[in-house]
Protein backbone atom coordinates (compact mmCIF):
# COMPACT_ATOMS: atom_id res chain seq x y z
CA UNK A 1 0.00 0.00 0.00
CA UNK A 2 1.42 3.35 -1.00
CA UNK A 3 1.46 6.03 1.65
CA UNK A 4 -0.07 8.86 -0.42
CA UNK A 5 0.87 11.06 2.52
CA UNK A 6 1.82 14.67 1.85
CA UNK A 7 5.05 15.47 3.67
CA UNK A 8 4.97 18.63 5.80
CA UNK A 9 6.51 21.61 4.06
CA UNK A 10 6.53 19.99 0.62
CA UNK A 11 5.18 21.63 -2.51
CA UNK A 12 2.19 20.00 -4.11
CA UNK A 13 1.07 19.58 -7.71
CA UNK A 14 -2.06 17.47 -8.03
CA UNK A 15 -1.41 16.76 -11.69
CA UNK A 16 1.53 14.58 -10.59
CA UNK A 17 -0.91 12.30 -8.73
CA UNK A 18 -2.76 9.80 -10.92
CA UNK A 19 -6.44 9.54 -9.90
CA UNK A 20 -6.55 6.19 -11.75
CA UNK A 21 -3.75 4.74 -9.64
CA UNK A 22 -4.55 1.38 -8.02
CA UNK A 23 -1.19 0.73 -6.39
CA UNK A 24 -0.18 -2.93 -6.40
CA UNK A 25 -3.72 -3.98 -7.37
CA UNK A 26 -4.20 -4.27 -11.11
CA UNK A 27 -7.36 -2.76 -12.53
CA UNK A 28 -8.68 -6.17 -13.51
CA UNK A 29 -11.49 -8.33 -12.15
CA UNK A 30 -8.98 -10.35 -10.14
CA UNK A 31 -7.21 -7.26 -8.80
CA UNK A 32 -10.50 -5.59 -7.93
CA UNK A 33 -11.79 -8.64 -6.05
CA UNK A 34 -8.50 -8.99 -4.18
CA UNK A 35 -8.69 -5.34 -3.09
CA UNK A 36 -12.32 -5.72 -2.01
CA UNK A 37 -11.45 -8.78 0.08
CA UNK A 38 -8.68 -6.82 1.78
CA UNK A 39 -11.07 -3.96 2.46
CA UNK A 40 -13.57 -6.34 4.07
CA UNK A 41 -10.86 -7.60 6.42
CA UNK A 42 -9.88 -4.03 7.29
CA UNK A 43 -13.50 -3.09 8.01
CA UNK A 44 -13.72 -6.08 10.37
CA UNK A 45 -10.58 -4.91 12.15
CA UNK A 46 -11.93 -1.36 12.30
CA UNK A 47 -15.06 -2.63 14.06
CA UNK A 48 -12.99 -4.18 16.86
CA UNK A 49 -10.67 -1.19 17.19
CA UNK A 50 -13.59 1.23 17.38
CA UNK A 51 -15.08 -0.79 20.24
CA UNK A 52 -11.81 -0.43 22.16
CA UNK A 53 -11.64 3.29 21.39
CA UNK A 54 -15.18 3.75 22.71
CA UNK A 55 -14.57 1.55 25.77
CA UNK A 56 -11.42 3.42 26.81
CA UNK A 57 -12.91 6.87 26.26
CA UNK A 58 -9.58 8.69 26.44
CA UNK A 59 -8.77 9.24 22.75
CA UNK A 60 -10.66 10.29 19.63
CA UNK A 61 -10.24 10.11 15.86
CA UNK A 62 -11.27 12.83 13.41
CA UNK A 63 -11.51 11.94 9.72
CA UNK A 64 -11.73 14.85 7.28
CA UNK A 65 -13.02 14.13 3.77
CA UNK A 66 -12.59 16.73 1.04
CA UNK A 67 -12.86 16.58 -2.71
CA UNK A 68 -14.70 17.92 -5.70
CA UNK A 69 -18.41 17.22 -6.19
CA UNK A 70 -19.02 13.50 -6.85
CA UNK A 71 -15.53 12.54 -5.62
CA UNK A 72 -17.10 9.94 -3.32
CA UNK A 73 -17.25 11.41 0.16
CA UNK A 74 -20.65 9.86 0.91
CA UNK A 75 -19.65 6.56 -0.69
CA UNK A 76 -16.46 6.38 1.34
CA UNK A 77 -18.36 6.86 4.59
CA UNK A 78 -21.00 4.31 3.63
CA UNK A 79 -18.44 1.66 2.66
CA UNK A 80 -15.51 2.13 5.03
CA UNK A 81 -17.61 2.79 8.14
CA UNK A 82 -20.16 0.05 7.38
CA UNK A 83 -19.09 -2.05 10.37
CA UNK A 84 -18.80 0.77 12.88
CA UNK A 85 -21.19 1.06 15.83
CA UNK A 86 -23.19 4.29 15.24
CA UNK A 87 -23.16 4.92 18.99
CA UNK A 88 -19.47 5.78 18.81
CA UNK A 89 -19.38 7.51 15.44
CA UNK A 90 -20.60 10.95 14.38
CA UNK A 91 -20.79 12.33 10.83
CA UNK A 92 -20.99 16.09 10.32
CA UNK A 93 -21.54 17.94 7.04
CA UNK A 94 -20.83 21.65 6.98
CA UNK A 95 -23.25 23.64 4.84
CA UNK A 96 -23.37 27.37 4.11
CA UNK A 97 -22.77 29.17 7.44
CA UNK A 98 -25.82 30.50 9.27
CA UNK A 99 -26.07 34.13 10.36
CA UNK A 100 -25.14 33.08 13.89
CA UNK A 101 -22.08 31.17 12.65
CA UNK A 102 -20.98 34.10 10.52
CA UNK A 103 -21.07 36.33 13.59
CA UNK A 104 -18.24 34.23 15.11
CA UNK A 105 -14.79 33.27 13.89
CA UNK A 106 -14.76 30.69 11.07
CA UNK A 107 -13.67 27.83 13.34
CA UNK A 108 -16.33 28.39 15.99
CA UNK A 109 -18.91 26.10 14.42
CA UNK A 110 -16.28 23.47 13.63
CA UNK A 111 -14.78 23.15 17.09
CA UNK A 112 -18.21 22.41 18.55
CA UNK A 113 -18.55 19.41 16.22
CA UNK A 114 -15.15 17.84 16.97
CA UNK A 115 -15.48 14.26 18.27
CA UNK A 116 -15.67 13.61 21.99
CA UNK A 117 -13.17 11.23 23.55
CA UNK A 118 -14.09 7.68 22.64
CA UNK A 119 -15.66 8.75 19.33
CA UNK A 120 -14.78 8.63 15.67
CA UNK A 121 -15.83 11.89 14.06
CA UNK A 122 -16.16 12.32 10.30
CA UNK A 123 -16.29 15.70 8.59
CA UNK A 124 -17.97 15.38 5.19
CA UNK A 125 -16.53 18.67 3.96
CA UNK A 126 -15.05 20.69 6.77
CA UNK A 127 -13.31 23.84 7.95
CA UNK A 128 -11.33 23.66 4.70
CA UNK A 129 -14.37 24.96 2.82
CA UNK A 130 -13.51 28.32 4.42
CA UNK A 131 -10.22 28.46 2.52
CA UNK A 132 -11.54 26.87 -0.69
CA UNK A 133 -15.00 28.06 -1.74
CA UNK A 134 -14.43 31.45 -0.13
CA UNK A 135 -11.14 31.84 -1.95
CA UNK A 136 -12.29 30.57 -5.36
CA UNK A 137 -15.26 32.93 -5.27
CA UNK A 138 -13.07 35.78 -4.01
CA UNK A 139 -15.02 36.25 -0.79
CA UNK A 140 -11.78 36.59 1.16
CA UNK A 141 -8.35 37.96 0.25
CA UNK A 142 -5.15 35.93 -0.13
CA UNK A 143 -3.93 37.56 3.08
CA UNK A 144 -6.93 36.21 4.99
CA UNK A 145 -6.44 32.80 3.40
CA UNK A 146 -2.89 32.58 4.76
CA UNK A 147 -4.07 33.71 8.17
CA UNK A 148 -6.69 30.97 8.12
CA UNK A 149 -4.11 28.36 7.16
CA UNK A 150 -2.21 29.28 10.33
CA UNK A 151 -5.36 29.16 12.48
CA UNK A 152 -6.31 25.77 11.04
CA UNK A 153 -2.90 24.37 11.92
CA UNK A 154 -3.25 25.75 15.46
CA UNK A 155 -6.75 24.26 15.76
CA UNK A 156 -5.66 20.80 14.60
CA UNK A 157 -2.64 20.90 16.89
CA UNK A 158 -4.96 21.74 19.80
CA UNK A 159 -7.11 18.71 18.96
CA UNK A 160 -4.02 16.52 18.80
CA UNK A 161 -2.71 17.76 22.15
CA UNK A 162 -6.04 16.85 23.69
CA UNK A 163 -5.99 13.28 22.43
CA UNK A 164 -7.62 13.51 18.99
CA UNK A 165 -5.83 11.98 16.02
CA UNK A 166 -6.61 13.88 12.80
CA UNK A 167 -6.57 12.22 9.36
CA UNK A 168 -7.36 14.28 6.26
CA UNK A 169 -8.20 12.73 2.90
CA UNK A 170 -8.43 14.51 -0.44
CA UNK A 171 -10.44 12.23 -2.74
CA UNK A 172 -8.71 12.86 -6.05
CA UNK A 173 -10.81 12.30 -9.18
CA UNK A 174 -10.21 13.48 -12.72
CA UNK A 175 -12.42 16.02 -14.44
CA UNK A 176 -13.47 13.33 -16.95
CA UNK A 177 -14.49 11.00 -14.11
CA UNK A 178 -16.54 13.76 -12.52
CA UNK A 179 -18.33 14.31 -15.84
CA UNK A 180 -19.14 10.60 -16.01
CA UNK A 181 -20.53 10.54 -12.46
CA UNK A 182 -22.63 13.66 -12.92
CA UNK A 183 -24.09 12.18 -16.10
CA UNK A 184 -24.94 8.99 -14.19
CA UNK A 185 -26.87 11.09 -11.66
CA UNK A 186 -28.88 12.64 -14.46
CA UNK A 187 -29.70 9.29 -16.09
CA UNK A 188 -30.51 7.34 -12.92
CA UNK A 189 -33.88 8.32 -11.32
CA UNK A 190 -32.60 6.87 -8.01
CA UNK A 191 -29.66 9.29 -8.01
CA UNK A 192 -31.25 12.46 -9.38
CA UNK A 193 -31.94 13.74 -5.88
CA UNK A 194 -28.17 14.23 -5.56
CA UNK A 195 -27.97 16.47 -8.62
CA UNK A 196 -27.52 20.16 -8.08
CA UNK A 197 -27.26 22.61 -10.96
CA UNK A 198 -24.75 24.54 -8.87
CA UNK A 199 -22.34 21.61 -9.31
CA UNK A 200 -22.10 22.47 -13.00
CA UNK A 201 -21.17 26.06 -12.20
CA UNK A 202 -18.49 24.92 -9.75
CA UNK A 203 -17.17 22.51 -12.38
CA UNK A 204 -16.34 25.48 -14.60
CA UNK A 205 -13.93 26.60 -11.85
CA UNK A 206 -12.06 23.27 -11.78
CA UNK A 207 -8.58 24.76 -12.23
CA UNK A 208 -9.21 27.36 -9.54
CA UNK A 209 -10.27 24.64 -7.12
CA UNK A 210 -7.23 22.51 -7.93
CA UNK A 211 -4.97 25.47 -7.14
CA UNK A 212 -6.92 26.08 -3.94
CA UNK A 213 -6.59 22.46 -2.83
CA UNK A 214 -2.88 22.42 -3.63
CA UNK A 215 -2.21 25.48 -1.51
CA UNK A 216 -4.42 24.36 1.38
CA UNK A 217 -3.03 20.82 1.53
CA UNK A 218 0.60 21.91 1.22
CA UNK A 219 0.17 24.57 3.91
CA UNK A 220 -1.63 22.37 6.45
CA UNK A 221 -0.25 18.84 6.14
CA UNK A 222 1.61 18.26 9.41
CA UNK A 223 2.99 15.32 11.36
CA UNK A 224 0.03 15.41 13.76
CA UNK A 225 -2.64 16.12 11.11
CA UNK A 226 -1.46 14.68 7.78
CA UNK A 227 -3.13 14.96 4.40
CA UNK A 228 -3.44 11.95 2.08
CA UNK A 229 -4.04 12.27 -1.66
CA UNK A 230 -6.34 9.32 -2.37
CA UNK A 231 -6.72 8.15 -5.99
CA UNK A 232 -10.50 8.05 -6.25
CA UNK A 233 -11.41 7.25 -9.86
CA UNK A 234 -11.74 3.59 -8.79
CA UNK A 235 -14.14 3.47 -5.89
CA UNK A 236 -12.93 0.07 -4.71
CA UNK A 237 -9.35 1.31 -4.42
CA UNK A 238 -10.41 4.58 -2.77
CA UNK A 239 -12.19 2.60 -0.06
CA UNK A 240 -9.17 0.37 0.45
CA UNK A 241 -6.74 3.27 0.89
CA UNK A 242 -8.96 5.12 3.38
CA UNK A 243 -9.76 1.96 5.36
CA UNK A 244 -6.06 1.06 5.52
CA UNK A 245 -5.03 4.48 6.85
CA UNK A 246 -7.87 4.62 9.40
CA UNK A 247 -7.09 1.16 10.75
CA UNK A 248 -3.38 1.98 10.93
CA UNK A 249 -4.10 5.16 12.89
CA UNK A 250 -6.16 3.21 15.41
CA UNK A 251 -3.54 0.47 15.59
CA UNK A 252 -0.93 3.11 16.37
CA UNK A 253 -2.97 4.14 19.42
CA UNK A 254 -2.18 0.67 20.87
CA UNK A 255 -5.70 0.38 22.23
CA UNK A 256 -6.35 -2.33 24.77
CA UNK A 257 -9.56 -3.67 26.27
CA UNK A 258 -10.14 -1.84 29.58
CA UNK A 259 -9.70 -3.93 32.75
CA UNK A 260 -12.74 -5.42 34.43
CA UNK A 261 -14.12 -3.71 37.56
CA UNK A 262 -11.87 -4.28 40.55
CA UNK A 263 -13.02 -6.62 43.31
CA UNK A 264 -15.27 -8.80 41.15
CA UNK A 265 -14.53 -12.52 40.96
CA UNK A 266 -15.88 -13.42 37.54
CA UNK A 267 -15.04 -17.11 38.05
CA UNK A 268 -17.58 -17.44 40.85
CA UNK A 269 -20.05 -14.74 39.84
CA UNK A 270 -23.55 -16.07 39.25
CA UNK A 271 -26.53 -14.26 37.75
CA UNK A 272 -29.92 -15.38 39.03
Amino acid sequence: MKEYRVKPGSSLHLDTYDPDDTGEYKNTHQGKEKAKATTVRLIGRLEKLQERLYANGDRALLIVLQGMDSSGKDGTIKSVMSGVNPQGCKVVSFKVPSSEELSHDFLWRVHKKAPSKGEIGIFNRSHYEDVLITRVHKLISDKVVKQRFARIKDFEELLYENGTIVLKFFLHISKDEQKKRLEERIRDPEKRWKFNEGDLEERKLWKNYMCGFEDAIAATSTDHAPWYIVPANRKWYRNLVVADRVVQALEDMKLKTPPAPAGVNFDTLKIV
